[in-house]
């Protein structure tokens, strides 16, 4: 059985209440905040990791989700991550 693209977006967001994009974006902020946590890369390989054109895309869509930079979120030097099971 196949399911098309619509159908199975409908259903995740009836089952999850969000779509598929805004759970992926959810993900690739909460690896961000992982990956500066770590310390082994710096915020452009962070970005490029994670598949955005450039650090500044990445930064953008990091400060609209968390209300903080990602460098202040380096600074604030705690975790600050939601559990992969509650986005």
């Amino acid at each position: 059985m196949q399911a098309n693209y619509g159908s199975l977006s409908r259903n995740f967001s009836r089952v999850f209440g969000k779509t598929i994009e805004r759970y992926s974006l959810l993900l690739k902020i909460e690896r961000a905040k992982e990956l500066v946590e770590y310390g082994g890369m710096n915020l452009s390989e962070i970005a490029y990791s994670l598949g955005y054109q450039n650090p500044s895309a990445l930064s953008k869509q990091f400060k609209k989700e968390t209300g903080m930079s990602l460098r202040e979120y380096q600074k604030l030097g705690i975790t600050r991550r939601i559990p992969l099971d509650k986005i």
